[in-house]
């Protein structure tokens, strides 16, 4: 999607859509919401995917080996378990409530396998692009227990987990990412509102997983499984109806402006760099 109409003040829904059932990996089932014909991008998120299944067939084949280079990927776990590893040798286990954030930057190759075999997995995996001049930067994983992603109560009935980002005097303990992302798991009680200040200049969706939500000054209706795309402003208003609460992620980052090229699990800037990680991939150098 180009760039959005900036409105002063509360943030407007611009569209609104659902994801579309996909297969990955090994033949692991999700809903794709974002990297779709549907919605291609969203600058700078490349591509959302929701997994969530208590059906062992629809994920125990997991996503074996596998390269990228050129963007970033979150991995934020609701319920269930799932380990990574990769070929310079980092491992980890990530369990529910968990994010592991991975730079993936000059290139790497690596593995999710989920660690069970019965039982929810649920999450989501989120692909957030790099600026040029950070492409081809070294790799590196922020993994980050449940236990270090600090709760803020926001009001009487509304809560949030802060992953990145800064929210009511909280900051998240993802640093040092070129996009600036925010990324919230935002909650709230049947009947509940509140208004969430956001950088003017992000771009930034909600994507509702659990109830349904009221978005923007006209109070749009987003359901669970919707997406919704924000206009530009300062802030967001956002109600959970009498009859349902509401949980949703808030994500949002810089947009970067830059061509894209894509394929796969490779996004640069040019069809040159595209054909050159490629190259690298199958000589071994990633």
């Amino acid at each position: 999607m180009g760039t959005t109409v900036i409105a002063e003040g509360s943030r407007r829904v611009a569209r609104k859509l659902r994801g579309q059932r996909a297969s990955d990996g090994a033949g692991v089932r999700m809903t794709r919401i974002i990297g779709t014909p549907l919605l291609d991008h969203f600058d700078p998120f490349l591509l959302l995917d929701e997994f969530r299944s208590d059906d062992p067939r629809d994920y125990v084949a997991g996503f074996p080996d596998h390269p990228h280079r050129g963007f970033e990927t979150v991995t934020y776990m609701l319920a269930g378990r799932m380990r990574h590893g990769d070929n310079q040798g980092n491992t980890g286990l990530l369990g529910p409530g968990s994010v592991q954030w991975m730079t993936a930057g000059r290139g790497i190759v690596h593995s999710e396998f989920p660690e069970q075999v019965e039982g929810l997995l649920w999450g989501f995996q989120l692909w957030v692009n790099l600026p040029a001049k950070d492409k081809m930067t070294a790799p590196r994983y922020q993994d980050i227990p449940a236990e270090r992603i600090p709760e803020v109560e926001l009001g009487a009935g509304v809560r949030a987990r802060v992953i990145a980002g800064a929210l009511g005097g909280i900051e998240g303990p993802i640093t040092a990412v070129a996009t600036e992302p925010l990324y919230y798991d935002l909650s709230l009680d049947a009947g509940t509102s509140h208004v969430l200040a956001v950088p003017e200049g992000h771009n930034v969706f909600v994507y509702v997983f659990e109830g349904e939500a009221e978005i923007g000054p006209d109070r749009q209706r987003v359901e669970r499984g919707e997406i919704a795309l924000l206009e530009h402003g300062t802030r967001i208003e956002l109600r959970a109806p009498a009859a349902s609460g509401a949980r949703m992620i808030v994500v949002g980052g810089r947009p970067l402006n830059e061509p894209i090229a894509r394929y796969g699990p490779f996004v640069m800037n040019t069809e040159e760099e595209l054909l050159q990680a490629f190259a690298d991939y199958h000589a071994g150098r990633l």
